[in-house]
């Protein structure tokens, strides 16, 4: 049987007395040590004060690293994230990389929004860890990229006044802090006619739109995009008028991973990035504790070479051993949630047009942006992530 994969962004992890960690503590429950993640390293380690300063090490190492802890460990966010001293980007009171991209929080006067900020931050650190994994470009538009950045803005709407709607504009994402309200984001679920909704389902889509600016757009990967996923110049206000009266065309599966990705190319390529970092996290989640979807004992008709077929990449095996890999698994999960009686974990099927805008994802996310010079007029021959590239 071959190897699992080493997972990018592991979810894995043990404290010093060998008991099983997970990334979001703080401390071990076991022997009360305290925990920090280094995003940089993408493990969450056992801590020690460092003697008569401000500073934390990994325990035990020859030569431990010095961090700060995040400011907001003692909020409500939670924050178990580490910082490098040395960091310039930290702002003060030092947060870290990805606190520091929160630029706006509701009032946490009221009880119900800190209570909904701690679960968004949860989400929010999840995100950004696996954006870091990945290699992709995450800095702050308040303190490290003015121009480009990235920023969160956590809103609540006012009495009387107008509603706050999750989206993205130019680097700013706003998140409705009443999505964190499992009631209200269930009763908006339903009446959108959704099969999922979640906070990092929602983070994940619209730093999607916040990536297609920075890796798409004016890249060797703009006329290619506009191929598959069609013209992004079509009137977007139109476009999403017409889907919520009208609703999403019959077939829209044949060509989309949802029925919303059919409302406009911007929306088709947010949902495609979000389903592509969904599957790529929850196979390192997988991975980290053992499990593949070759080692599953259920089989589905594979994906073959022949359905990236003109894709301009030469070596599609490992993005199509992910795929595959991720379609068995989710049929035993899917079981799985059928015997506790709850709905299906992974409610989608894959198209072989939804299966090409995926494998489109993933070559844009291993070759990271610019493209090179050579693919600015038909992207080609691009070594995706699992293989191995690594390019800045």
């Amino acid at each position: 049987m071959a190897a699992i994969p080493e997972p990018i962004t592991p979810r894995k992890f043990e404290c010093r007395c060998s008991r099983p960690v997970f990334f979001r503590n703080s401390e071990c429950i076991a022997c009360h040590t305290p925990l920090g993640y280094d995003p940089e390293r993408r493990r969450l380690l056992p801590l020690e004060p460092v003697p008569g300063i401000d500073l934390w090490k990994e325990a035990r190492p020859r030569r431990p690293r010095r961090y700060r802890r995040c400011a907001n460990l003692d909020s409500a966010s939670g924050c178990n994230w580490l910082i490098d001293p040395a960091d310039e980007g930290a702002l003060s009171p030092q947060q870290c990389r990805c606190c520091r991209l929160t630029r706006t929080l509701p009032d946490l006067s009221i009880m119900a929004n800190a209570e909904r900020w701690a679960r968004l931050a949860t989400a929010q650190r999840r995100l950004v860890s696996q954006l870091i994994g990945l290699g992709l470009p995450v800095k702050s538009r308040v303190a490290e990229d003015t121009q480009r950045g990235l920023a969160f803005d956590l809103l609540q709407t006012p009495p009387g006044g107008p509603a706050v709607v999750t989206g993205h504009a130019d680097g700013i994402i706003t998140i409705d802090v009443e999505e964190a309200d499992d009631p209200t984001r269930e009763q908006r679920r339903h009446a959108l006619g959704e099969p999922y909704r979640t906070l990092l389902g929602h983070l994940r889509h619209e730093v999607g739109h916040y990536y297609w600016q920075r890796l798409v757009d004016n890249s060797g990967w703009h006329e290619p995009f506009r191929r598959l996923f069609g013209d992004e110049r079509a009137d977007y206000g139109a476009a999403l008028a017409r889907h919520y009266e009208q609703g999403a065309p019959p077939d829209w599966g044949a060509r989309h991973v949802s029925a919303y990705a059919s409302s406009h190319p911007w929306e088709d390529w947010a949902e495609t990035w979000a389903h592509y970092l969904h599957m790529i996290d929850t196979l390192d989640t997988a991975r980290s504790f053992g499990l593949d979807g070759e080692t599953v004992e259920l089989n589905y008709e594979r994906f073959g070479n022949s359905a990236l077929a003109d894709s301009g990449d030469r070596n599609p095996g490992p993005f199509l051993a992910i795929v595959n890999g991720w379609m068995e698994l989710t049929g035993v999960l899917n079981e799985l949630s059928r015997s506790m009686g709850v709905a299906d974990f992974y409610p989608f099927v894959l198209s072989p047009p939804a299966l090409r805008k995926l494998h489109f994802v993933h070559r844009v996310v291993g070759v990271r942006t610019p493209a090179p010079a050579a693919e600015r007029v038909q992207p080609n021959g691009a070594q995706p992530l699992w293989s191995g590239a690594q390019t800045a």
